[in-house]
């Protein structure tokens, strides 16, 4: 939470409005504005989408794109972006290509997704499954197209066999970029109207440890942000000449600054900076304020020195290490214990303040990505100022389950 609010005003504001249901989650919406505000003021005047999955909360969605330089929404999924569609979401870029033949029938079968909906593609297996799928419904689209987008990759390769960046899009070179344009060009019922490219190693990497690995990350940072801004420009400039692009999306919350340097990028990414979870206190440059906070309930103790709560094994995706495991965010003191970690149904805790903690009591955990936590509550408490302003619920709580 935010500095101005205690773990204590917050422990006694849910006590007085009766909130004591655990594990719960609360949102607070003053941390959630500031980092909105302080994610436009990085990405100076440059568009931001936002990444649903770092939301997961159609509420929040929202909010954020009522703000001013908020537009539009990169969603993870096909029909995640049929559902918002039907809740009055106008732009929604699915941000990972689709292989779901039902949900692209949904699509061709509606105007309003039509119009609203771009597809990620970047090899022409994708290109040709979409026709494959729809076929038969080319007369019902009233000449409407498929609107899709290519995907560069621009991971760092400095030399043979060695690679920094996700394994995303086989498409590397501008050469590749124009030829996979061409390919939807050769197909009448798609139509090319953006392009991607996520530098996953400088926006998803964090670089703030002062010991040799972080200094090795900064250094890859420094030297790979030439050779992203040098490619990405010839790739969009190359493809410009044959196809018109509404949009060239790029970057993440981690490197808002850079990309928005690029005058070949229009629309940068953006999601997790909104929530600011565990994994977003290890950047050099940025620090958001932590909006989402989970709170558990201790149920044992079952030696001294040791609380055991209920849950609390909150792992987050990716590579499996110390840093996926939530957060203790309070009280001051605890730690998992080392054979243990974050366990599915009960997660022991020791350390100093273990000892304090009573059976009824409450740990407060921030899981270590922004969306993640939204699959396992049926909604967020929002907490505004002194006050319990209301309930959100997440896409679970709204019946949606996409991935």
């Amino acid at each position: 939470m935010p500095s101005r609010r205690s773990f204590g005003d917050l422990a006694a504001m849910l006590a007085r409005e009766g909130w004591s249901e655990r594990p719960m989650a609360v949102l607070d919406l003053d941390a959630f504005d500031a980092n909105a505000e302080d994610l436009a003021r990085r990405a100076a005047g440059t568009p931001l989408r936002v990444a649903s999955k770092s939301l997961r909360v159609r509420g929040l969605l929202e909010r954020v794109l009522a703000r001013p330089g908020y537009a539009g929404i990169l969603a993870f999924t096909l029909p995640e972006a049929l559902w918002l569609v039907r809740h009055g979401v106008r732009d929604v870029v699915v941000a990972y290509p689709t292989a779901e033949r039902a949900a692209v029938r949904r699509l061709a079968a509606s105007p309003e997704a039509l119009e609203a909906i771009t597809l990620m593609v970047d090899e022409t297996a994708q290109l040709d499954l979409l026709l494959d799928a729809t076929a038969d419904l080319t007369p019902r689209t009233g000449g409407r197209r498929i609107r899709v987008a290519l995907e560069l990759d621009v991971s760092f390769t400095p030399l043979p066999g060695v690679r920094f960046g996700a394994l995303r899009s086989p498409v590397h070179t501008p050469a590749q970029a124009v030829a996979l344009a061409r390919e939807v060009l050769a197909r009448p019922r798609l139509e090319l109207v953006g392009m991607m490219a996520y530098e996953g190693h400088i926006a998803g990497v964090t670089d703030a440890a002062r010991t040799p690995y972080g200094a090795a990350v900064r250094t890859m940072k420094h030297l790979s942000r030439p050779d992203i801004a040098a490619r990405r420009a010839e790739a969009v400039s190359a493809v410009r000449e044959i196809a018109e692009l509404e949009f060239v999306n790029g970057g993440g919350t981690g490197s808002i600054e850079s990309t928005a340097a690029e005058e070949a990028v229009t629309e940068i990414a953006a999601g997790s900076g909104l929530i600011g979870p565990g994994l977003f206190d290890r950047y050099r440059d940025f620090s958001p304020h932590p909006a989402l906070l989970l709170g558990v309930s201790v149920v044992r103790r079952p030696s001294p020195g040791v609380a055991t709560l209920l849950g609390g094994g909150w792992i987050a995706s990716g590579v499996p290490g110390p840093d996926r495991l939530p957060t203790i965010a309070h009280p001051p003191g605890l730690a998992f214990a080392p054979q243990e970690a974050a366990g599915e149904v009960q997660t022991p805790v020791v350390g100093p303040a273990a000892e304090a903690l009573r059976v009824g009591d409450t740990v407060w955990l921030r899981h270590a990505k922004a969306g993640e936590p939204a699959e396992h509550f049926s909604r967020y408490v929002l907490v505004q100022g002194d006050e319990i302003v209301g309930t959100a619920p997440t896409y679970r709580g709204e019946g949606a389950v996409f991935l």
